[in-house]
């Protein structure tokens, strides 16, 4: 999906009440012209598509390029929401707190506020939370306990 939610779609959403979600780790923070990128795709065979795919996510995320999406949809009118995965919620929080994001989502398949990892550090909501200064959203809980943990973890601001 995150070919499909740019700054240009987030604008639109915006105006007609809705919100669309800007993924921080997808084409638009990766490359300066993503339409670039999509035509490539669109055009390609399905075979050539999955290897084009495969490849445009080696380019590294852009910082830079965060800050001019969220930038430009504040600009044209909209709600900046924006998203990444648990290990990245910290830097790319902030960083999307420094541009000017209205909402930070936590996206992820299934999350507790006992975040397991052995890979990596796994994300510290409470930190997350407070170091953001905006509003989190947390997503894909699958209990009742793991909502009311997590409501614990990273409190509702009003």
């Amino acid at each position: 999906m995150d070919g499909v939610v740019g700054p240009k779609l987030a604008i639109e959403m915006g105006r007609h009440g809705g919100l669309a979600v800007l993924n921080l780790e997808g084409i638009f923070s990766r490359y300066a012209n993503p339409d670039d990128v999509l035509d490539r795709i669109v055009s390609a065979s399905q075979e050539e598509a999955t290897k084009i795919i495969q490849s445009i996510y080696s380019e590294p995320i852009k910082e830079e390029l965060i800050h001019q999406r969220i930038r430009a949809i504040k600009k044209g009118g909209g709600p900046a929401v924006v998203s990444s995965i648990p290990q990245r919620a910290a830097r790319f929080g902030q960083i999307a707190q420094e541009a000017g994001a209205d909402i930070f989502v936590v996206q992820s398949t299934v999350t507790t506020a006992r975040h397991i990892a052995t890979e990596y550090t796994p994300v510290d909501l409470r930190k997350t939370q407070e170091a953001i200064g905006h509003s989190l959203v947390i997503g894909n809980v699958v209990t009742y306990e793991a909502c009311l943990e997590l409501m614990e973890v990273a409190p509702m601001r009003c």
